[in-house]
Parts: structure tokens; C-alpha cells; sequence
């Protein structure tokens, strides 16, 4: 098999001494970014808010079942989404459809119905699968294999990402909670709705990367694919209605706690099934398969960590509006607005990562220490919340700054992990595989991001320093116990740096 990708052009150095196509990527995710943080800022809040002030008057239980699986679902999704590049339509006209689909997500929203507001997670999940990883995924394409730029250049990228989750909590929270919820969706949809139109305009700077899909061996592989495609489009529509119709017949009884439950059952199954097919299936090189045992490390260190720094929506998000003090100089500021905290300290620090892995050259820390560094700081996070936590327990509002503390922290630690790591796929994926790979990557972040919400459903049940606590916990003994596999890591990336 033989993928068509952009001949990288060493002397193509435009954009900050990166191909020019990276701004195009850049300012496209940094527009999705907006319109997914842009919803998230608001979510658990709009779930838990009373019904008489425009919210969905859900329990927190409820809404924390409700959120881990969807912002799961988002990053699961990436790995069908990559396969669909890979195979049918090519990463570039997946990243056109996903972002349609998450414009019509948010203005589902919109509508004042508990059912299509389910409709609307459900596009905005399929969209963001469909996007997020082969953004990514053309960004790794730009560079030819060995240019020492691709590091920096995801640095720089994920600083667009950021950009997008700054601005949008400060608009579309301020919208959301002080006039309309509905309408803070409504401005983050026109957020997807301006990347796109920028994408669709300067897509003639990304060459010819990302334009088509991997070219089957044969024609016949080629039906065999798209049969595979429809036949899992089938399955997974069929069973979706029979679901329905048993449920309004009464003869079973779907909830948000069991559906959830059934998720995290199927997340295990999923991942454990994917790497038995990477590491033990056919058709893989032994290179490849020590390679996917290297990934399978970064993985499950980058569940560990995204556990944690997945809170800021849900149980940080619920700290910042019952046990913070939001008020500055008379002014009683939206919850929402300490999502901007993080994406602000990432700006102004993405550039001073991606500067200081080129300045190290040879001493540059290898991709599994980096991630150690990521787990470390992602601990000592929520470590740091312990005495504030105790404090609010005794009906103490605390200072803000005990919450911009704690992002200072995870955005140290998200600089050391989550750049490298899209990186990192990059670099391991065999090329035939890309696209997928960025998926299995992006399946890491999903089931993160169901724990995160798992234990934000606890925040009502369990003592906050006791909550803050255990989670920093798991993450200081991860970082310590990843720190003794950097080097057995390293020797399975076989020589990737």
C-alpha cells in the first residue's frame, strides 16, 4: 500500500519556521477548540442549573454520568473517524465533514428539548471524531520523516488549539451563564462555523497532504473496505433503534448511570481488544508491533493523566461555582470564566516548550520522560487543592488563587504530554496506519475523559480532600512507576527520538 501525503520541503519555513500549511491547521483546530471549550465551560453548569433558570435541573450524579461518557465519546469516536480517512475519504475532507457535523451539534443545542439536546451531543461527538484526529494527523504530514521541527510544530499547534479554549469560556460563559445558555451554545457553533470557512479558503497551503485516502492493494480490497464501512454503519444505527424502540415500550429502562456503566464495560473491552489486534494481529512488522507495545505505555500513562486534567469541566468547574470566591473588585465573575485560566498560562508557555526541546538538541528528554514530567505535575495539581478543599468543607469560599495554582500545574504538565504524545503517534504509526493511530491515541483521551466525569458524579459523596486527594495520589504513583519503564520504553520505540 503506498499513502499520498505532502512531499515535506525542507526550505518551507513561512510560518514561525514551520510549512505554511501549519497555520492553516492551526487556525482551523483553534476555531474548533473555541466551539468545543466554548460548550464545554458551560455543560455540567447548564445540566445542574434549576429548570426555572434555563438549565436542565439535573442532579450531579446524573450530570456527571451524562458528561464523562460524552466528552469519552468525542475522543472515542476519533478512532472510527481515523479509520474513515484512512481508508475512505482522505484526512482533509474529514476534517470538512466533522466540522459540519459539529455546527449542526451546537445548534441543536439550541432548542429548548432534553431530546435534541441528546441529538446534539450525539453530533457533536461524531464530529469531533471525525475532525480532531486527522487535523492532527495532516499536521505530522507536513513534515518529512526525520525533521527535527516536528515537536516544536505540534508545540505550535497545540498553542492554536489553546488559543480557541482562551477566548471562548470568556465569551460564550458570559453569554451562557449571566443571559441565555442556549445562546452561548448558539456562539460557539458560529466559532466551528468560522474554522470552517477558514479551512475550506486557505486549504490550498497544505499541498497535497491529507487529500486522499491510503490506495488499496486491489480493487477488490478497496469494495471490501467500503462493505466493512456500510456493514459497521448498519450495526452500530440498528442497534441504536432497537434500544429506542425496547425502551419506549417499557421493556427495559435506559438511564444515564447504566448507559454510563455500559460504557466504561465496552471503553476496557475496546482497548484491550485494540492492542491484542496491534500487538498480537497479522500483518505487522516486528518493528511495528514493539512500537505498539511503546504506545500501549504512553497510553495508558496519557489515561492516567487526562483523568485529572479532564476535571476542569466537571469537578473543578463545580469547585469554581460553589466554593470559590468569584468576586473582584465588586464584580461577581461567571464560573465558566476559570476555564480561560489554563488555556491562558498555555499560550503564554507553548513556545517556551517548543523553544527549549530544539535549544536541549541531544539532551532532549525522551518522549516517555516527558510524560513522566506530565503525570508528576498533573499529581502535585490536585495535591496542591487538599488544604483548600478542607477549607471549603467548612463553608470558606476560597481564594481564586488556590484554582489558577492548580492550572498552572496541569498546564505544566499538559505541555509535557499531550503535545509530545500527538507527536509521538506521528512518529510511531506505520503509514499505512496513520490515521487509525492517531485514533488509538485519541481513545487514551476518551477513556480520561470518562473517569474525569465518573469521579466528578462523586463530588456530592465524597469529601473533597479525600476526592483531590486520591486522584493525586494515582497520579504521583503512576509518575513514579513510569519513570522505571523510560528506558525499556525507549528501546521498543526502536529509534524513534
Amino acid at each position: 500500500m503506498a499513502t499520498q501525503t505532502l512531499s515535506p520541503a525542507a526550505d518551507d519555513s513561512s510560518f514561525f519556521g514551520h510549512p505554511r500549511g501549519l497555520a492553516t491547521l492551526f487556525f482551523t483546530e483553534m476555531w474548533e477548540r473555541f466551539s468545543y471549550y466554548g460548550m464545554r465551560a458551560l455543560l455540567i453548569l447548564f445540566m445542574t442549573a434549576p429548570v426555572a433558570k434555563g438549565g436542565l435541573g439535573f442532579g450531579v450524579v446524573k450530570a456527571g454520568a451524562i458528561y464523562g461518557p460524552y466528552t469519552a465519546m468525542v475522543y472515542l469516536l476519533c478512532l472510527p473517524g481515523g479509520w474513515i480517512a484512512d481508508n475512505l475519504t482522505g484526512h482533509r475532507r474529514a476534517v470538512l465533514y466533522g466540522g459540519i457535523l459539529i455546527i449542526c451539534g451546537q445548534f441543536s443545542l439550541m432548542v429548548p428539548s432534553v431530546a435534541v439536546f441528546y441529538v446534539g451531543l450525539a453530533l457533536l461527538a461524531m464530529g469531533t471524531g471525525m475532525l480532531k484526529a486527522n487535523a492532527s494527523t495532516i499536521v505530522g504530514q507536513l513534515y518529512a520523516p526525520g525533521d527535527r521541527r516536528r515537536d516544536s510544530g505540534f508545540s505550535i499547534f497545540y498553542m492554536g488549539i489553546n488559543l480557541g479554549a482562551l477566548i471562548s469560556p470568556v465569551i460564550c460563559g458570559w453569554v451562557g451563564e449571566k443571559i441565555n445558555w442556549r445562546l452561548g451554545f448558539g456562539l460557539a457553533g458560529l466559532g466551528m462555523l468560522a474554522g470552517l470557512i477558514q479551512y475550506s479558503l486557505s486549504g490550498k497551503y497544505l499541498g497535497t497532504a491529507g487529500l486522499h485516502p491510503v490506495k488499496p492493494a486491489s480493487p477488490e480490497e478497496g469494495r471490501r473496505l467500503k462493505r466493512q464501512a456500510l456493514l459497521a454503519s448498519a450495526i452500530g444505527f440498528g442497534t441504536i433503534v432497537v434500544l429506542a424502540l425496547l425502551a419506549n415500550a417499557g421493556t427495559i429502562t435506559l438511564t444515564a448511570e447504566l448507559l454510563s456503566n455500559a460504557l466504561g464495560v465496552a471503553l476496557v473491552i475496546l482497548s484491550l481488544a485494540l492492542f491484542a489486534w496491534l500487538i498480537f494481529g497479522p500483518g505487522w512488522s516486528a518493528q511495528e508491533r514493539k512500537r505498539a507495545v511503546a504506545i500501549l505505555v504512553l497510553f495508558l500513562a496519557s489515561v492516567l493523566f487526562f483523568s485529572t486534567f479532564e476535571q476542569a469541566g466537571s469537578s473543578l468547574n463545580l469547585f469554581a461555582e460553589r466554593n470559590t470566591n468569584r468576586t473582584l473588585f465588586g464584580f461577581n465573575f461567571p464560573a465558566s470564566w476559570f476555564q480561560f485560566v489554563e488555556p491562558a498560562f498555555l499560550i503564554a508557555f507553548a513556545p517556551v516548550f517548543a523553544w527549549l526541546w530544539i535549544a536541549l538538541g541531544k539532551r532532549e528528554p525522551s518522549s516517555p520522560t516527558k510524560f513522566t514530567l506530565g503525570l508528576l505535575f498533573g499529581g502535585l495539581a490536585f495535591l496542591l487543592l487538599v488544604p483548600a478543599a478542607a477549607m471549603a468543607m467548612k463553608g470558606t469560599l476560597v481564594s481564586p488563587w488556590w484554582l489558577t495554582g492548580t492550572y498552572f500545574l496541569q498546564t505544566l504538565g499538559e505541555l509535557s504530554l499531550s503535545p509530545v504524545g500527538l507527536s509521538a503517534m506521528t512518529k510511531l504509526a506505520p503509514e499505512r496506519a496513520a490515521g487509525l493511530m492517531m485514533g488509538v491515541w485519541f481513545v487514551s483521551l476518551g477513556v480520561g475523559n470518562y473517569l474525569a466525569g465518573r469521579m466528578a458524579s462523586l463530588y456530592e459523596s465524597l469529601s473533597l480532600p479525600s476526592l483531590f486527594g486520591i486522584v493525586a495520589t494515582f497520579a504521583l504513583v503512576a509518575a513514579v512507576i513510569l519513570a522505571f519503564l523510560v528506558k525499556p520504553t525507549v528501546r521498543l520505540m526502536s529509534g524513534v527520538k
